[in-house]
């Protein structure tokens, strides 16, 4: 019986797909993957705007074809998009544990927060997220290589309580000539990069997640929520429970030197 069952699910899904298919002019299939590589080259560009542009217009061509499923449509094709990306990142030195948790995040994001009312809002948030996921995945370009594989190492446990003396530690210099080196190269200190990093991903837990802010701040090695809102507000200039009310505000990132092409200007 139940094999029967879903012999029938798959004899019905072939018959879709032949109907999509002789619906379909070529051509515009083709239209459809030549705009997706259009958004996947914004993306990979880092062109923010140009990416939000194209994702929403990539949207709304799935959704003129589907348009008794719509809103499905839509889902299915953000959650394909999201793992095309994944694969991507797994391949370009992102790790397959990251990738994967990236992967399901955006699948969590898409389920629990696209709705009838925010597809064009969610759209831009997206893009936001694989942005920032993204840039954070560019190697350093930083002159001095003990500082490099220092901005590596906070990157790769952002969520770690690992203190400047620690780090030095690990890395076999002092504090004080980790902590020279670090500010002279970046252009701030190691305890303010840090900090900064755990606010640009803290930032996407409170977007797209319904954990409690103090969770957050625990999550992320603080202290105490006040600590928490204290250093939010510094760097992104208001609290986190008011950046979590607002779906398309900016988020805050933090740009390190491109030293090693600057110097070949």
């Amino acid at each position: 019986m139940k094999l029967a069952e879903e012999g029938k699910q798959i004899s019905s899904t072939k018959m879709l797909i032949s109907e999509i298919e002789r619906s379909r002019n070529p051509l515009e299939i083709e239209k459809f993957f030549t705009m997706e590589e259009k958004l996947l080259n914004h993306l990979y560009r880092l062109e923010k705007e140009d990416a939000q542009r194209e994702l929403k217009l990539n949207m709304d061509y799935v959704g003129m074809y589907t348009e008794s499923q719509k809103m499905d449509a839509v889902e299915c094709y953000l959650i394909s998009l999201s793992s095309i990306i994944a694969r991507h990142l797994e391949k370009n030195h992102f790790g397959a544990q990251k990738a994967y948790g990236f992967n399901m995040a955006c699948f969590m994001f898409i389920k629990v927060k696209l709705n009838n009312q925010n597809t064009m809002e969610f759209a831009d948030e997206l893009i936001e997220f694989y942005m920032q996921v993204l840039e954070n995945k560019k190697q350093p370009a930083l002159r001095h290589n003990t500082v490099n594989k220092v901005v590596l190492y906070i990157d790769e446990d952002v969520e770690s309580s690992a203190t400047v003396e620690e780090i030095a530690k690990k890395f076999n210099v002092s504090t004080s000539h980790l902590s020279r080196i670090f500010r002279e190269h970046t252009g701030t200190t190691l305890v303010e990069y840090i900090n900064i990093r755990k606010v640009e991903e803290a930032q996407f837990y409170l977007r797209f997640s319904d954990k409690r802010i103090s969770a957050i701040a625990d999550q992320f090695n603080f202290c105490n929520q006040s600590y928490f809102t204290r250093i939010f507000k510094k760097y992104t200039g208001q609290t986190p429970r008011r950046f979590r009310s607002g779906m398309n505000g900016e988020y805050f990132r933090f740009s390190l030197p491109d030293e090693k092409n600057s110097q070949s200007l």
